[in-house]
Order: C-alpha cells, then sequence, then structure tokens
C-alpha cells in the first residue's frame, strides 16, 4: 500500500471535495442543520448525501 496518489488521483479527489462544498453551500441552513443534527458532522452529512445520490441520482 502507498501513501501517495498520483497526480491523476489527487485531481479526481480535488475535484470531488470541491463538489461536496458546493453541494453542501447550495442547502439551505434548515437543511444544513437538520443533516448535521442527524449524522453529526458536515463529513457525515455530504457522505450520507453522496451515497444517497449514487444509488438514487436526483
Amino acid at each position: 500500500m502507498t501513501d501517495t496518489f498520483s497526480d491523476t488521483q489527487a485531481s479526481v479527489l480535488i475535484g470531488t471535495a470541491e463538489k461536496m462544498i458546493e453541494l453542501w453551500e447550495r442547502l439551505s441552513p434548515e437543511k444544513q442543520a437538520l443533516l448535521l443534527k442527524r449524522f453529526g458532522t458536515q463529513e457525515n452529512a455530504l457522505a450520507a448525501l453522496i451515497a444517497t445520490q449514487l444509488v438514487a441520482p436526483l
């Protein structure tokens, strides 16, 4: 196992993080609060949203 990313892997990871931030910022404050209450952290809430979109895209 390696502790480094290739340039391609790093680019994909950064792009995914940017999309997650954009998704969070588009949510209303009420939706953000609801998700934080349910999942505990912003990271967990975003992971749940991303998983949901992968399973059943809107």
